[in-house]
């Protein structure tokens, strides 16, 4: 695993997967259309290295993790899948039998302690300190990113807090508009942890570090949509297979991870909000202007040598797409320990992540597929917002889309099959009538049987028999068609 972003553009580079661009370009709109174009090339295109930005003298990363195969390489694994296959091997220590597996399990117990955060007295971060009115945000590469933004946003941060009544600090990934030289916005949704931390802060003002840019494991460990009270560097730790140093502020009571390249300092006042966006969001429209809290920044530091390590969002796909299914692979042991008949599960990129789940079940029982929707639906930040979920039985590849629509459209009767549950919406979803609630819909596309109402018999679907296609391959070079067809 890597030690920083440095050793990761280093790997990077040595793979052939980092185009470095040396002609000069404007953080305002033309990086992004670089960007947007290599992502959305059939490859992924390149990481991009940026290292002459028009008003700034810092290099800057983008598409990174634009790929599959970028994605799993920052995490440490061959395929994202073999993220799920660590947490089931992490998993069997919860559930012991005979007594070498509890010897086992102390064991890997220590292993678990060697993961937990450790706190250094000096860091890379701060090698170079600004205090008060030496700190100026607009020497940083933002990037305004699409014509109607409401200005510059830093799109990849972490954001850590702490919860007043706990201790326990937390770090998210949330947007940031760049006011001027020592202010942002903090695009703190009414769901969200750090916003949780500000309403029940007892000060005037809730304290906030700002990273910008650290080992690929801590930068994603951000953005996952863990339960309150577990801390993400926790799980850096896990997917980096050791602990993530982290470093006292200089100025707030907070711990950053110590190989960041940048770090922002300061605090939110609980009384102010400001006009934020409007922002090119990752549902591919621009979502409003609104009201949110203001971060105001007393200290900035970072690396003698940082690179400034930045992401767009858009209409999918996007350099997001692969944050998100990193997610979904992680996570499904964890989902699968609280619904088992849960077999697999897909948030197509199409979706957006949030718009659409496709999930596969074994169905036991009449009304199986609708307990699991419910039950996916009270997961909390994972999939409470989720608007759509489509429920199929086991036997259909959830990771194949058009075979699971192809099921979908087949089986559903829309007066017995949906399901409408009014709720929370997240504070992206322009088609509900108000913000932050709505409703959600749930589609049943399981094969019925006769205690569900379905009085028919359920047609089987057509399939060749195995001995006529094996009998078929073996006269493929025969009948002179090209290999690539042979299935």
């Amino acid at each position: 695993m890597y030690q920083n972003l440095h050793a990761f553009v280093d790997d990077l580079r040595s793979a052939g997967e980092l185009q470095e661009i040396s002609a000069p370009v404007d953080p305002n709109l033309e990086i992004t259309e670089i960007a947007d174009r290599c992502v959305k090339h059939a490859s992924g295109g390149p990481a991009l290295l940026f290292t002459d930005i028009k008003g700034s003298q810092f290099p800057l990363l983008i598409n990174a993790l634009a790929t599959e195969r970028r994605m799993a390489r920052a995490l440490g694994v061959e395929r994202l899948d073999d993220l799920g296959e660590r947490v089931r091997a992490f998993l069997k220590i919860a559930q012991p039998g005979k007594l070498a597996e509890k010897l086992g399990m102390l064991l890997r117990l220590n292993e678990i302690a060697a993961l937990l955060p450790r706190t250094v007295r000096s860091a890379p971060c701060q090698e170079i300190v600004y205090e008060g009115d030496a700190v100026d945000l607009r020497r940083l590469p933002v990037l305004t990113c699409w014509p109607g933004d409401g200005g510059p946003f830093i799109t990849l941060p972490m954001v850590f807090t702490k919860d007043p009544r706990s201790g326990v600090q937390n770090v998210g990934m949330y947007r940031m508009q760049l006011y001027d030289s020592r202010t942002t916005g903090m695009h703190w949704q009414r769901h969200k942890h750090g916003r949780e931390h500000m309403n029940a802060a007892k000060s005037e003002t809730t304290p906030v570090a700002v990273a910008i840019g650290a080992d690929p494991a801590t930068v994603y460990a951000a953005s996952a949509p863990l339960p309150a009270g577990i801390d993400e560097v926790v799980l850096a730790g896990f997917l980096r297979g050791k602990s993530v140093p982290m470093v006292a502020c200089k100025t707030v009571d907070l711990k950053v991870p110590a190989e960041s390249e940048f770090v922002l300092e300061g605090f939110v006042d609980n009384t102010e909000l400001r006009r934020e966006g409007p922002f090119g969001d990752h549902t591919g429209v621009y979502s409003l202007a609104d009201d949110y809290p203001v971060f105001h920044v007393t200290c900035m530091t970072h690396r003698r040598d940082p690179l400034y390590w930045t992401t767009i969002v858009g209409r999918p796909p996007m350099e997001d797409a692969w944050l998100g299914k990193a997610t979904e692979r992680l996570f499904l042991p964890l989902l699968q320990q609280i619904l088992p008949e849960v077999v697999d599960y897909n948030f197509p990129i199409e979706g957006g992540f949030q718009n659409l789940v496709i999930v596969s079940v074994r169905k036991r029982y009449p009304g199986h597929a609708k307990k699991v929707m419910y039950g996916l639906w009270g997961l909390g930040h994972m999939m409470m917002l989720t608007r759509n979920i489509i429920v199929v039985d086991d036997d259909v590849d959830v990771q194949n889309v058009r075979e699971a629509v192809w099921v979908t459209l087949n089986n559903v009767d829309a007066g017995r099959d949906l399901v409408l549950a009014p709720g929370p919406v997240d504070a992206l979803d322009h088609a509900a009538p108000r913000p932050l609630l709505g409703t959600k819909l749930g589609i049943d596309a399981t094969r019925k049987t006769h205690e569900e109402g379905y009085e028919r018999e359920w047609p089987e679907n057509i399939v060749m028999s195995d001995d006529v296609k094996q009998a078929v391959s073996r006269r493929w070079a025969e009948l002179g068609l090209d290999d690539r067809l042979l299935q």
